[in-house]
């Protein structure tokens, strides 16, 4: 199999074994590995019930891994960082999700590439649009700035 890239988006709101949830982060990029390019950590406010706040990154790899063999370790990698499945939307060491990859869609009964919230969602594209400004939604036809102003608007004013 040929090489192929993934953007992933990673976050975390519990300390666990690497430390706060920014160390988290940089650790499950560690563990991850083949980052071509790397956001910077932003601080973003709880979805859900969660009181604390986030860390979220996005991340470039690039593996030789096929979409689910990829999720596969992404999971194997949660679990060792301490991640349980409980609440939806609470508190986490870690949650590694692909967002996107070079190879346009998939669909499979674990997996949907695009992630099919990362359109709504300022957390992911916002870090997003610092790794990866130009690259194409496959089922929108939108770059990840529009897609990321489009989150922006919808805000409602204070």
């Amino acid at each position: 199999m040929s090489v192929t890239s993934y953007i992933l988006a990673l976050g975390s709101n519990r300390r666990g074994r690497h430390g706060g949830p920014r160390a988290e982060v940089q650790a499950a990029l560690a563990a991850i590995g083949g980052a071509r390019a790397v956001s910077r950590i932003h601080e973003t406010p709880p979805l859900g019930p969660s009181i604390r706040r986030f860390a979220n990154a996005a991340a470039i790899i690039e593996t030789d891994e096929a979409p689910e063999a990829l999720l596969r370790r992404l999971k194997s990698i949660e679990r060792a960082f301490g991640r349980r499945r409980g609440q939806r939307w609470g508190a986490r060491v870690i949650d590694l999700d692909i967002v996107l990859w070079s190879g346009g869609c998939w669909a499979s009964p674990v997996l949907t590439i695009p992630h099919p919230q990362y359109r709504a969602r300022r957390f992911v594209l916002a870090p997003l649009a610092e790794v990866a400004p130009h690259w194409r939604d496959p089922v929108t036809g939108r770059t990840t700035l529009p897609l990321l102003h489009a989150v922006d608007r919808r805000r409602p004013c204070a």
